[in-house]
């Protein structure tokens, strides 16, 4: 698991709550700011994938969105957050930290985030076509993306339509 961060956007909103940036721009701070909102995304070597956008990133906050879909012995694997160490902990699940910052991606050949640094990487390529999108609008895309992302061969209009109203199975 590991998360990444969103410009918080207002975009289509009447009433600005902020000083509007010219063409996107950038936070002025790295990382976890007010200026940005973070997305958590948990995914395992099959592909399956949790994701959730955080107001703040906290113990209690992970926990609500990854204990519900963990398996009690499952393995986490992240950077050496201290949130995630502390879910870890509280949740008694196993955790392998990878230390980013001293260079190691890769830890007993078997641990590492790169399935979820890929993932971050197309969900942001794809994002780029909207040109923006509205902080509150998130979840939606995230949930469109993850769907797109499972099911790479294309369906026809119709077979899309039934399948995102449930009228489908999701392995079809």
């Amino acid at each position: 698991m590991d998360e990444t961060f969103f410009l918080h956007s207002q975009k289509g909103a009447k009433r600005l709550q902020r000083k509007p940036r010219k063409r996107g721009g950038k936070a002025t701070k790295r990382g976890r700011s007010d200026e940005q909102v973070g997305v958590l995304v948990a995914r395992d070597r099959s592909g399956a994938t949790v994701d959730a956008v955080l107001p703040c990133f906290n113990r209690r906050t992970v926990q609500a969105v990854l204990q519900p879909v963990l398996q009690p012995d499952a393995l986490l694997c992240s950077d050496g957050y201290s949130v995630y160490r502390a879910f870890a902990a509280h949740t008694g699940l196993a955790h392998e930290p990878v230390n980013l910052r001293a260079g190691i991606r890769v830890r007993g050949e078997v641990f590492h985030i790169q399935h979820v640094n890929a993932y971050h990487s197309r969900l942001k390529q794809w994002l780029r076509r909207f040109h923006g999108v509205a902080t509150q609008h998130l979840p939606t895309y995230l949930g469109w993306f993850r769907w797109l992302d499972t099911h790479p061969a294309p369906l026809d209009p119709k077979r899309f339509l039934q399948a995102a109203a449930g009228m489908l199975p999701i392995n079809t």
